[in-house]
């Protein structure tokens, strides 16, 4: 009942709902539950790329993570944006033994920023620069900053996503100018290939979170002192997962969600196709 039916009133079963109607009491719901390893109030969100060139491009930057070229530097870039400079409306109560800290659920609101950041995946160091917005015109900028930042006789891979900006033909106008640079894009609905989030996550948890901003100054200052001591001793990020094992995990959920009756408009599986094309050589 648990996993094959749904409470006329709910999306899902609680151990009393489910008690209600099987005519056992909860806490026999609840064991039951702990012995199947069932948790119904959880739920994990998730997002497949339906690009056509999803395994072409997933083995394009896993192999850059596994195997960089020498002499070359590997950078993952993307903005953080509309970072919020948030300040509570009373102040929060400090930890103490048995209470955790307390802040208010509302607060006032004193602008935003947006985070520039590229980080280097074999040393961990990050190349930052906050601006008021994120158009195309801020990400020259910081392309210029990171060519100001990086040795002029070594080659640079660009790690990004697809967002407009990035593709605006302005920026490629600037980035053919530019020999050294070379541009390698994530799938669509791929964020987690891009390095640079781990760290933003990062961020988000130690620096912004439980921050309190009186204004937009306060909030860069905090950023930009995070990052200064991060790149005092920088640790990169580990990558480990090989394309072949990743591009068998997306298989097996498009398979889940066919099975479901799922298909993508306007693409015939053709994110699908390109997994198998790749994987047929690997199973022989």
């Amino acid at each position: 009942m648990t996993t094959r039916q749904t409470p006329p009133d709910a999306t899902h079963w609680s151990t009393r709902t489910l008690a209600q109607v099987s005519k056992v009491s909860f806490s026999t719901v609840g064991r039951i539950w702990r012995a199947h390893g069932l948790k119904p109030h959880r739920v994990k969100t998730f997002k497949l790329s339906n690009d056509p060139r999803f395994a072409e491009k997933l083995e394009d930057i896993v192999n850059l993570y596994l195997h960089p070229p020498p002499d070359a530097i590997i950078l993952a870039v993307d903005e953080k944006c509309q970072i919020q400079a948030l300040e509570r409306t009373q102040p929060g109560l400090p930890w103490k033994k048995g209470r955790c800290g307390t802040m208010t659920h509302d607060y006032k609101r004193h602008g935003t920023t947006t985070l520039f950041a590229a980080m280097n995946t074999q040393d961990g160091t990050v190349i930052d620069v906050c601006m008021p917005k994120h158009r195309h015109q801020e990400w020259i900028k910081f392309l210029q900053l990171i060519r100001q930042r990086t040795p002029g006789d070594k080659d640079v891979h660009l790690i990004m996503d697809n967002y407009s900006a990035h593709k605006d033909p302005a920026v490629q106008k600037w980035l053919a100018k530019q020999p050294c640079f070379h541009v390698h894009f994530t799938p669509t609905s791929s964020s987690w290939l891009n390095m640079v989030e781990r760290f933003f996550r990062a961020l988000t948890d130690k620096c912004i979170r439980r921050g309190v901003f009186h204004n937009v100054n306060e909030l860069e200052q905090a950023i930009h002192h995070y990052i200064d001591r991060h790149n005092q001793k920088p640790k990169p990020y580990l990558w480990t997962a090989k394309a072949t094992d990743i591009l068998e995990k997306v298989k097996r959920a498009w398979a889940a969600l066919r099975a479901r009756g799922y298909v993508p408009k306007n693409r015939k599986f053709a994110a699908l196709q390109s997994i198998d094309r790749r994987l047929s050589p690997e199973l022989g």
